[in-house]
Order: C-alpha cells, then sequence, then structure tokens
C-alpha cells in the first residue's frame, strides 16, 4: 500500500524551514564549509583591497555561510554569489546555490535570468583576471587563451550545476507525481470497493425479496384454500359427512399440489446453486478478498431465483387460460365469485401472463383472508397495447367470518403484486371501495 499524502506529509518534521533534519545537517555543513572557503580567499581580497585582513575574514564568514539558507531563499543566495565574484570568493556557494535555484519550483525566467547573470559574471571576472596575469608575465601563452580561459572557466562553473539542478527538480516532481496519483488511485478503489459491497448489499436484498415473492405466490394462495377448506369441513363434519368426505379430499389435493411447486421451486434453487459452485473457479496463488467466498452464496441464489422464475413462468405457467380452475377452487372453496373477459383472448408472454394470474390470485387470497363469504368479481380486459384485471369484492355478509377462519396476514401480497405489475411498466391501484369492500386493479403493456 502506497503513503498516502497526508502521512508523507505528517512524516517530514525538521527544524525551522528544513523539512527533515538530514537537510538541515547537510545545509549547516555546506554552509560551514563555505564560509571557511570564503574566509580564507577574504585574505588575498583584503591585501589587494587595502583593508584589515580581519576585515576580509569577516566578510568571508559572513558571506560563506549564506549558504545556509539556500532551500528557504535559493534566489538571495545566488545573488549574494554573484555580489562576491569579483573578490574571487564564493566558487562552493555558487555552485550549490545555481544547483539549487534550478532545482526548485521557480518560474523559469527567474532561473534562466540568474543563471546567465552567474554566467557573464564569472566569465568577466575570468577575463580580467587571466588578461592581468598575462600582462604580469605569469602566463605566456597567446592571446586566444584569454577568451578560451574565460568561457570555459565561466561554463564549467555555471552549466553542471544548472544541468544537475534541472534533472534532480525534474525527477522530484515526477516522483510527487506518481505519488499524488497513487494516492489518488488507492482512495479510487477504496470508493469502489465501498460502492461494490453497496450494490452487493443492495442485490442480497433483491434476490431475498425475489424469493420471498415466488414462495409466498407459490404457496400461499393453495395454503389459505387449505384452511378454508378445513374450517368448512370442521363446521360440517357431523351434519354432512358427503360434504366432508368432498371437503377433505380438496384439502388433501391441494396440500398435494402445494407440496409439488414448493418442492420444484426448492429443486430449482438448489440446482442453480450447485451449478454455480461448479462454475466458481477454484483459488488460485494470488490472494482472494475474504469477501468473495461469501459472494459466492448470493450469486447462486440470485441465479437460483431467476432461473425458478423463469421455470414457472416459462415451462408450467401460471396461464391466464387457468383462471377459471382458480375461480373454480376459490368456488370450492364458497366464495362466491364470477369472471367476465372482455376483448378476444390471445397469448402473451410468459413473465405477463405470470403476473397477470399473480395479481387475480393474490386478490383472491385476500378475499378469502379479509372477507370471506363475500362474493367477488373478476374482470379481464384484452387490449390493443395491453392487458387488464379487476378483482373487487363486496362487503362480507358477516364481519367477524374472516377472523373465524384464523387466516394470518403478513402484509406482503399487496407489495408483491406491485412489484410485479411495476417491474413490467404497469399500473397498480389497490384500495377500499365506497360500498365497503375492496378492488385491486392493474394494467400491464402487452409488449
Amino acid at each position: 500500500m502506497t503513503t498516502t499524502g497526508a502521512d508523507h506529509a505528517t512524516a517530514l518534521t525538521g527544524p525551522w524551514w528544513w523539512s527533515r533534519w538530514r537537510s538541515a545537517v547537510l545545509d549547516v555543513g555546506l554552509a560551514l564549509v563555505s564560509a571557511l572557503e570564503c574566509a580564507a580567499e577574504g585574505i588575498p581580497f583584503a591585501r589587494d583591497a587595502g583593508i584589515p585582513v580581519s576585515a576580509g575574514i569577516v566578510f568571508g564568514l559572513l558571506a560563506g555561510s549564506v549558504l545556509v539558507l539556500r532551500r528557504k531563499w535559493p534566489i538571495a543566495v545566488v545573488l549574494v554569489a554573484i555580489a562576491i565574484t569579483p573578490a574571487q570568493m564564493g566558487f562552493l556557494m555558487g555552485i550549490v546555490g545555481l544547483y539549487t535555484l534550478a532545482a526548485a519550483e521557480l518560474p523559469r525566467r527567474i532561473i534562466v535570468a540568474l543563471a546567465g547573470m552567474s554566467l557573464v559574471g564569472t566569465m568577466i571576472v575570468t577575463f580580467v583576471r587571466v588578461k592581468q596575469d598575462m600582462a604580469r608575465g605569469d602566463l605566456t601563452l597567446g592571446d586566444w587563451f584569454v577568451p578560451f580561459a574565460a568561457v570555459t572557466t565561466s561554463l564549467g562553473l555555471t552549466a553542471p550545476p544548472m544541468l544537475l539542478g534541472l534533472y534532480v527538480g525534474q525527477r522530484r516532481r515526477l516522483m510527487e507525481s506518481l505519488r499524488e496519483r497513487a494516492d489518488s488511485l488507492e482512495r479510487e478503489l477504496q470508493l469502489l470497493a465501498e460502492r461494490a459491497e453497496e450494490r452487493a448489499e443492495w442485490a442480497r436484498g433483491e434476490e431475498r425479496t425475489r424469493i420471498a415473492r415466488e414462495m409466498h405466490d407459490v404457496v400461499a394462495h393453495r395454503v389459505s384454500l387449505m384452511v378454508v377448506h378445513a374450517a368448512a369441513l370442521q363446521a360440517v363434519a357431523r351434519k354432512d359427512p358427503e360434504k366432508a368426505v368432498r371437503n377433505a379430499a380438496l384439502v388433501g389435493d391441494m396440500g398435494r399440489q402445494a407440496l409439488t411447486e414448493l418442492r420444484e421451486m426448492l429443486g430449482v434453487l438448489r440446482s442453480g446453486e450447485a451449478a454455480q459452485r461448479r462454475t466458481v473457479p477454484a483459488p488460485g496463488p494470488a490472494p482472494v478478498s475474504a469477501s468473495v467466498p461469501a459472494s459466492v452464496p448470493l450469486a447462486a441464489v440470485g441465479v437460483a431465483a431467476a432461473a425458478a422464475a423463469s421455470r414457472v413462468a416459462e415451462e408450467e405457467g401460471p396461464w391466464l387460460s387457468e383462471l377459471e380452475v382458480l375461480i373454480g377452487q376459490s368456488a370450492a372453496a364458497g366464495m362466491v365469485v364470477d369472471l367476465s373477459v372482455e376483448g378476444a383472448a390471445r397469448s402473451y408472454a410468459a413473465v405477463i401472463e405470470q403476473t397477470a394470474f399473480r395479481v387475480v390470485q393474490e386478490a383472491l387470497t385476500n378475499v378469502h383472508k379479509h372477507a370471506a363469504g363475500a362474493k367477488t368479481h373478476v374482470r379481464l380486459a384484452h387490449r390493443v397495447a395491453e392487458i387488464a384485471m379487476q378483482v373487487e369484492n363486496e362487503p362480507p355478509p358477516e364481519p367477524a367470518s374472516a377472523a373465524s377462519v384464523g387466516l394470518p396476514s403478513g402484509g406482503n401480497g399487496l407489495v408483491g403484486m406491485r412489484e410485479r405489475v411495476l417491474g413490467l411498466g404497469g399500473v397498480f391501484v389497490s384500495g377500499p371501495t365506497d360500498a365497503g369492500g375492496f378492488r385491486v386493479s392493474a394494467v400491464i403493456p402487452a409488449a
């Protein structure tokens, strides 16, 4: 893991303007060497200028010690080095000052201007000194040597530290840019991981909702009818044995159908989970996050739920043509229900027919639960671009009849119907009627 910018900033602790103690020790050492150099060079300067030697030494010590400020004020250090160049002092300070100036984050025009001043100053001083030496006879070379010595000396004292400083400064800026990019990438990866976790949590919730809805639609209706028939069986067991036998047979048939559908649903879930496990690759030598194994069962559940819904819808229905059977089962349980169909019946996509059937089925189940014995009207309309259905029940003849049956209600039926219809781009409306009954209406696009 890379070091973040905040951690990097807190790690840079040094005295005063230095970022590290190591940098402070280096600058103090360089300033000490420069001060000793300038002090030694101040002796001949004092003799040539006709001033006391002690004054030349003090001047050299003060001028050379300015190098300690090279990181804080590199421009001032270079200007001092240029100023004492005529006295042939501060060669180390000039070289180090130019290097620091070139490596600093300063405008290029300032760096070029100060480097040019140092180059010209060194060239002039060298030209004059070499010319004087040749005039005194210390050098017996030709006149060509004077400009050659001036140019080479000025370039030798200016170009190498400038080029090295530019290289080091560019490399430092490149490393800082790479560090910032690494920090930014780490933050983005962390954000992506958080978003992935949020999406995984959302997917888990969606799959749980889908499984609950499928299980509710498959089992709840038949179990509700079983409870109604069982209550009727208990009521007529002694008065009408033949009817009791018929009701018992109906209860047995519906129980077997409910168990069959439940087994099919669980079988598809298990087969989907097994298939998902077979497709998961074995972990390799690379490190794997701890959240990956936990995501495999979630993916298997999602695939299984989708496969279960697809199988029920495409292979076994339910289809709209089975509405009469559904209504017949409710009528056998004692409900007075009539079915009216408008428009020419035609086939729709499996998911549309399944949703329409489930809406009617759940609405009839709610009538059994909350308005037992109430007359119910089921209307189905085949239109050009949509299919509409409505289930409306009248007030129950006995307000306490629903409670006497003892059917529990979890409040998930209307929610499941709404989710199914809205998922297909349809419209779902439910609520009590003015007459005291209840109405469930849904419109689903046919495409």
